[in-house]
């Protein structure tokens, strides 16, 4: 990867923090945000913002659609993890539904390159998951006393938003090639806004009327959306798309750090020990792109 691989695994580091703000600025949402309209409403801001700079840009080119399949592929599967992810949180609860989901996105990142392009992972991409799963496993377990029952069906459902989310990493990277990472971006994003278009037209959206619901929209469109995947896929230029899944596992690590300095959650020791390990995981990565430099 040389100079290149680490740059690339600063922003997808810089990415997945970005990402890791948005459980907080839904929490701070006003009243009747309803997870599914966040999601698509989400898209549509971000999508749309990435089209417009990437359409005054000219970067926007019919290079972009000589692969319609996979940009078929990819606005699909950025649809489904919307939906998937956010009907996992409510009926699993954001702790288990953001560990599934997001957990899971290596191991199957992992299984898709090996079977669509035989790519075999590497043992620092083996040891690196191993450590930060195992760490997000130990971060969400439940404190003393508490009672938790976990829906099998939200569960399901987190496991298609990690897939979803390896998926089009996956499908991305194949569209990267001869073509700007902000046009991909902006096309595939805007694909996917398009396709959960029609669940903005059943929801109640007043609250984003409201100056709080405006600012989270904003932030999540602007900033956890188009900012952030501006950043990953320039990163995923020169970093393998399970590498950046792997990475990719800082968002959950973001969140719960948000989660007890922003929300006043208490930090337990399971959750600091799962902590250290999931940043262990990241920084096993970061090293290892950092010694293929020199």
């Amino acid at each position: 990867m040389g100079k290149n691989g680490s740059h690339g695994t600063l922003l997808i580091l810089l990415a997945a923090i970005l990402w890791g703000t948005t459980g907080t600025s839904q929490a701070l949402a006003p009243h009747g945000a309803h997870p599914m309209a966040v999601g698509a409403l989400r898209l549509a801001v971000g999508g749309g913002t990435l089209l417009l700079i990437a359409l005054f840009s000219g970067k926007v080119t019919r290079q972009c659609f000589r692969q319609p399949r996979i940009t078929l592929l990819a606005s699909l599967l950025v649809a489904t993890y919307q939906l998937a992810f956010f009907e996992a949180v409510v009926m699993t609860g954001v702790a288990v539904g953001t560990m599934v989901g997001i957990g899971s996105g290596p191991l199957f990142a992992g299984l898709f390159a090996f079977l669509v392009h035989a790519e075999r992972p590497d043992r620092r991409w083996l040891i690196a998951t191993l450590l930060a799963i195992t760490g997000l496993l130990v971060l969400f377990i439940p404190a003393p006393g508490s009672v938790s029952q976990v829906s099998s069906t939200g569960v399901l459902m987190a496991l298609v938003a990690g897939a979803s989310y390896a998926g089009y990493t996956l499908a991305i990277k194949r569209l990267l090639p001869g073509n700007s990472p902000d046009a991909v971006i902006a096309v595939v994003f805007t694909g996917g806004g398009m396709l959960l278009a029609p669940f903005l037209f059943r929801s109640d959206l007043r609250w984003t009327l409201e100056p709080g619901g405006l600012l989270v929209i904003l932030h999540l469109g602007l900033v956890t959306t188009a900012l952030a995947y501006i950043l990953f896929a320039r990163g995923l230029r020169s970093v393998p798309a399970v590498h950046a899944v792997t990475l990719s596992l800082a968002e959950p690590l973001t969140a719960a750090t948000l989660g007890i300095i922003v929300l006043k959650e208490r930090l337990t020791f399971t959750a600091a020990f799962g902590m250290t390990l999931v940043l262990a995981g990241l920084v096993i990565l970061g090293y290892g792109a950092a010694q293929k430099q020199h």
